[in-house]
């Protein structure tokens, strides 16, 4: 009895194996031709006689590697205190969760607010403020300190608003009448 065709690639070489061993009527010299060993050809003997050709398919022994592996109770104290401290780092952040009794590493603090969308100041900062105007709650005093750093910060580094995006407004002397003049900016 030959073993099923198939056309599928990923088990072409196995069922080849198992038909030209029932050929010759030689397991040795079946695997030695077809460059594997008896263990092996004995275990996709087993697994086609347990649920068919199908059987012969390649599976991953990996275990699944599920996304939210941290506690949510650790996972919810983490977004908290991403927003209530937006300025601290991820150590730092680690250390004091360790403090109230929770484990995490400062590497699995950043992988929360990575999947979380809290992975820079920036991002951390929009949502307290999202959190502020939700909840209507006052900012703590550490709060507006960065609030106002980071302010300072976009005003020093040239970030101005303007009516055109690309274009800032300069008054010139070789403009008529003082009208303003529309330069590119320089970025």
């Amino acid at each position: 009895m030959s073993y099923l065709q198939t056309n599928t690639t990923l088990i072409k070489n196995k069922v080849g194996l198992l038909n030209l061993a029932q050929e010759l009527g030689n397991i040795s010299k079946a695997c030695k031709v077809m460059g594997f060993s008896r263990d092996t050809f004995y275990r996709y003997q087993e697994a086609v006689e347990a649920g068919g050709v199908d059987q012969l398919v390649n599976k991953s022994k990996r275990v699944p590697n599920i996304k939210n592996r941290i506690d949510p109770v650790i996972e919810d104290a983490v977004k908290a205190l991403a927003i209530d401290k937006p300025a601290w780092g991820q150590t730092r952040a680690s250390n004091e969760l360790r403090r109230q009794g929770l484990s995490i590493s400062p590497a699995g603090v950043r992988c929360v607010w990575i999947r979380h969308n809290l992975e820079n100041i920036n991002k951390r900062l929009k949502a307290l403020e999202a959190k502020v105007a939700a909840e209507g709650t006052v900012l703590t005093e550490d709060q507006l300190v960065i609030f106002e750093r980071r302010k300072a910060e976009n005003e020093a580094h040239g970030e101005i608003e303007t009516k055109h995006p690309g274009y800032l407004g300069v008054r010139s002397r070789s403009t008529p009448a003082g009208k303003m003049a529309f330069l590119p900016s320089r970025s």
